[in-house]
């Protein structure tokens, strides 16, 4: 098969073009005919070596999400059958190849039929972002009816389907945006209030939308030393949930306050193999939650090709981008 490989890490001109061998498919596993996948963080620092502990071995197939179509299945597979179409967070990493290639081994128990109402392209934006929002808010903070629930980076890949998982939950949304345009984008995603975090310091929007008070739960997809502001920005026995925490961080606040902090790695079945069951079973509710149209991914108006993997993953880099980049393979 065409693959999409790096054999060093390093800028995204590392990438290339090359032939590999498909390799058997195991009796857990499904093989899938790749049509889309898409760029997430993890997948820039991969390459860049940053997380080199986790990255596969070279010549390295890298993206864990993917859509596609269901070419084979392995014996002891009963959920899925040939031409099924699905979608999953499921290589990329340490010990599994990636989705940058015609064909994807999957473990089955990772990927679940595709949103009916989506194309591929939009599928593949959903699965890794999804499913660390769902275990974020869902799962860590089991975000109730009627709380104020305040989320950092409402408009990039995770921070997106928070805002439309906490919308689900029942409660009232407060999302951070930088510029009018991202305003416009939380407000459609179902965001009750937005919040420019350049213009109005954490006082005055606690102030103004809490009584002082704090926020119930706030959800901080931008982390590290951002997680200062959301421990400012929590009520009093509050809950924090992060999902990048690379950084040593005081916690004097944590403590006064008296919170509780959570922090998502969404990786860990695939890296440990445990628990890999309930990553499909998640994409399986959210599956039904975007038919139904209470969940919809944000994709950046850019969009690219397997060819063009390197300008996807600098335009990825760039800052620039809203909401995810996907890329389609060439020949369908």
């Amino acid at each position: 098969m065409k693959a999409i490989v790096i054999e060093h890490f390093g800028t995204p001109d590392a990438f290339k073009e090359t032939d590999l061998t498909i390799l058997p498919v195991a009796p857990n596993q499904v093989l899938i005919r790749v049509a889309a996948t898409s760029v997430n963080p993890v997948d820039t620092k991969i390459r860049q070596g940053a997380v080199a502990d986790i990255a596969p071995d070279f010549p390295a197939i890298l993206h864990g999400d993917v859509a596609g179509v269901i070419e084979a299945v392995g014996d002891r597979v009963t959920n899925f059958q040939v031409g099924d179409e699905v979608y999953g967070c499921a290589g990329g990493v340490k010990g599994m190849g990636g989705a940058l290639a015609e064909y994807m081994l999957a473990d089955a128990e990772l990927v679940a039929h595709k949103p009916k109402s989506l194309t591929m392209a939009e599928a593949s934006a959903l699965p890794l972002v999804s499913i660390t929002a769902w275990e974020g808010l869902i799962d860590r903070a089991k975000v109730q009816s009627d709380q104020k629930v305040l989320i950092y980076g409402s408009t990039g890949g995770v921070g997106h389907i928070g805002v439309q998982l906490a919308k689900w939950a029942g409660a009232k949304v407060y999302a951070t945006v930088s510029t009018d345009e991202k305003k416009a984008i939380a407000l459609s995603l179902g965001a009750d209030v937005t919040i420019n975090y350049r213009q109005t310091p954490i006082e005055e929007f606690v102030a103004e939308h809490t009584d002082g008070n704090g926020f119930d739960v706030v959800f901080d997809t931008v982390g590290n030393d951002n997680l200062q502001n959301a421990f400012k920005a929590a009520k009093l026995n509050g809950t924090v949930v992060s999902t990048v925490s690379l950084s040593k961080q005081d916690l004097t606040l944590l403590h006064a306050k008296g919170l509780t902090l959570h922090l998502v790695f969404m990786l860990i079945p695939m890296l440990f193999n445990i628990d890999r069951s309930y990553h499909g079973k998640i994409l399986t509710k959210l599956a039904d939650l975007v038919d139904k149209g209470q969940v919809r991914p944000l994709i950046d108006s850019q969009s690219f090709t397997f060819a063009e993997v390197a300008a996807a993953h600098a335009h990825a880099e760039s800052g620039t981008a809203v909401g995810k980049v996907v890329l389609t393979r060439e020949t369908l």
